[in-house]
């Protein structure tokens, strides 16, 4: 299953993006500022523009796993239906637990992708409904997930 990610809106505060699964509209997400990291550059130069917890992560194809429980998530409710099992993002140079997840403002983010609808400026809401559906779809073909952010 291929996810793509169309960032379309991009501020100094948060970017707004369109999440596309096999080629279908989704949902909308919301990140962390986009600082133009993409995911060749190196370790150096991704430290130098990176601000911890206020960027967006670099742009490339990563792949998606869901059987790594999140120690920060596991144990609030609105995750108790996965066991903590996100959706983590694997392999992304200079950020480590990459998530995607519940939130709704840029506060949220802390460098993962929100999910849900973008009809409040700069926020999504319906996140829990939005991720939970999301996830269901993820588990039907939950060892072959990749995310391209573009």
């Amino acid at each position: 299953m291929k996810l793509v990610l169309k960032r379309i809106e991009k501020t100094g505060q948060y970017t707004i993006g369109k999440l596309y699964i096999d080629g279908v509209y989704f949902c909308d997400t919301l990140e962390d500022t986009d600082r133009g990291l993409v995911q060749n550059m190196s370790l150096t130069e991704i430290a130098l523009k990176k601000i911890k917890g206020e960027t967006a992560i670099p742009t490339g194809i990563y792949k998606i796993t869901l059987d790594v429980v999140s120690p920060k998530y596991s144990t609030r409710d609105a995750y108790t239906f996965c066991g903590g099992r996100l959706p983590r993002l694997l392999n992304v140079p200079g950020y480590d637990g990459i998530l995607i997840h519940i939130g709704n403002y840029p506060k949220d983010t802390e460098g993962c992708l929100l999910v849900g609808k973008n009809n409040v400026n700069g926020a999504v809401m319906e996140s829990t409904a939005t991720f939970k559906k999301l996830y269901e779809t993820l588990l039907k073909d939950r060892y072959n997930l990749t995310i391209e952010i573009a």
